[in-house]
């Protein structure tokens, strides 16, 4: 090979090196990305637990009976899809990142074999009345604060009772509705 030819060849190579180069220039110019103003999405807040830790009552004219007697548990399906991330509600389904959901209607708090609850719920004793599932799907940290759940809660009452509903049909036998 004679000095013309490695030329040549080096030529192509160093050609195409200082195109691939000015490329990605132009290319940086054209399509200039700007820093974001927020690192990340901004989730919305959940409330703050009252004082004393009592759960205060979700803000709503109509009573929680009266809302479950008119929810619609094929509505609280729907509403619930957004939940099958961290939990099943279906008999024999598996704890995921929170427990099973399944006959959870009147069963004691934090009671599910087999799930690491927090120390907040594994604390607030008692059973999953319809009050209790109302004001935890409020606002789960002012139910229990501490809970390691870090949805933000459902604020309209209509929602949360066709949420409850649907929760309430998932059992083989769905607890009673409250009395008015």
């Amino acid at each position: 090979m004679d000095s013309f030819e490695f030329n040549k060849i080096a030529g192509a190579v160093l050609g195409t090196l200082l195109f691939i180069m000015g490329l990605g220039i132009v290319s940086d110019a054209v399509f200039k990305g700007g820093v974001p103003k927020q690192s990340a999405y901004a989730l919305p807040a959940a409330e703050e637990a009252p004082a004393g830790g009592a759960v205060a009552a979700a803000a709503s004219s109509v009573p929680l009976p009266e809302l479950l007697a008119k929810a619609d548990a094929k509505k609280g399906e729907g509403l619930f899809k957004p939940c099958t991330a961290c939990h099943v509600a279906e008999k024999g389904g598996a704890n995921k990142v929170g427990p099973a959901l399944y006959n959870v209607v009147n069963r004691p708090i934090g009671s599910v074999a087999g799930f690491a609850y927090s120390d907040a719920i594994k604390g607030k004793g008692g059973n999953w009345s319809y009050d209790n599932l109302d004001h935890f799907i409020t606002n789960p940290k002012g139910f229990a604060s501490g809970t390691k759940m870090a949805y933000g809660g459902e604020k309209d009452a209509a929602k949360r009772a066709d949420i409850i509903a649907y929760l309430r049909s998932q059992a083989d036998a769905p607890a009673p509705l409250p009395g008015k």
